[in-house]
């Protein structure tokens, strides 16, 4: 008997209104002034997170022996073009990430991400917001998009602001709406912090109308600006809607000395984790010792909106053949 499995998941009608959305979206970057780039998928550079493992393979001939990795995100390429003097750029195309599979993931996936120079993380939630609403009106609602801080998100949905808590007092909060957090956190702040987002806010987050969560914890700041307030906090943000997170965004690190230290921190939980370290010289740091302007830039999971859009509950019903189909 013959497979089914040369199908797609998605259907035709859902794939043609991927194909207009899309289209619609090219559009609304053009009119603001945007214009659109490509950059290598395959790169010696890869970005280094201790949660985001890249898949690996290597060249041939002279290069052989050197690591060429699938990028996760084409981050650190767009920051290069930056550095050469582009303004306001943006790119749509594949990433790829090991070991996220799901209903809300798939391990390669389509990514829109943006970048301008003179922008912070504020003019970038305004410009977030008004691209939704030229592409996905229905989905935005016609209210503003509710902002809210990492703590004040947590004071609504948990009673307690956390930024200044310590393990101890995390895991009280932990108990009191009856939590239990694996037993490998530890005194992982961190791992505690995020184990409490994703069980007591996040499903909380953009239910009424979509919510931008911005300034989080400095410890989980990636390549976003620190803050010096008390405490301080990371200049970056997410975008929540029913639920779902669909971006991230920053005000961009350009400080190389600092990106050389988060490197290497963010290599020690992955060898702490049993991870392999993932390389500490790259060239968006010869770019940033070149003079990286100040600039904001966000990643948005297009799979992710369009799925929301249909009103679809699995990534697979919104792409023609994911992981186990291609």
């Amino acid at each position: 008997m013959t497979s089914n499995d040369f199908r797609p998941t998605a259907k035709l009608e859902t794939l043609r209104r991927r194909a207009e959305l899309l289209k619609s979206i090219r559009a609304a970057f053009h009119d603001a002034g945007y214009w659109e780039v490509e950059t290598p998928i395959l790169s010696h550079d890869t970005v280094v997170d201790a949660h985001l493992d890249p898949f690996v393979t290597h060249g041939t001939d002279a290069t052989k022996a050197k690591p060429i990795f699938l990028q996760t995100s084409p981050e650190f390429a767009m920051k290069r073009l930056l550095a050469a003097g582009a303004e306001a750029i943006f790119q749509i195309g594949k990433v790829f990430r090991q070991g996220e599979s799901g209903r809300l993931h798939n391990p390669e996936f389509t990514m829109i991400e943006w970048y301008q120079v003179g922008d912070d993380h504020h003019r970038q939630m305004d410009f977030t917001e008004s691209l939704l609403r030229k592409v996905s009106p229905t989905l935005v609602g016609i209210t503003e998009i509710e902002r809210l801080t990492y703590d004040e998100a947590f004071e609504r949905f948990t009673g307690q602001r956390v930024l200044s808590c310590e393990v101890s007092e995390l895991r009280e909060i932990a108990d009191r709406h009856s939590s239990s957090a694996p037993s490998t956190f530890g005194n992982d702040r961190d791992e505690w912090l995020n184990f409490l987002l994703a069980e007591l806010v996040e499903p909380h987050l953009g239910q009424e109308k979509p919510c931008f969560l911005y300034d989080y914890p400095a410890s989980q700041a990636a390549l976003a600006k620190i803050r010096s307030d008390s405490p301080p906090v990371a200049e970056r943000f997410e975008l929540y809607i029913r639920g779902v997170e669909i971006c991230n965004g920053y005000n961009e690190l350009i400080d190389p000395v600092e990106l050389r230290r988060r490197i290497g921190r963010e290599n020690e939980i992955r060898m702490a984790n049993g991870k392999a370290a993932l390389p500490t010289s790259n060239r968006l740091l010869d770019a940033m010792e070149s003079g990286l302007p100040a600039s904001s830039g966000v990643a948005l999971g297009f799979d992710r909106l369009l799925l929301l859009l249909e009103n679809s509950e699995d990534i697979a019903d919104v792409i023609a053949f994911p992981f186990d189909r291609a």
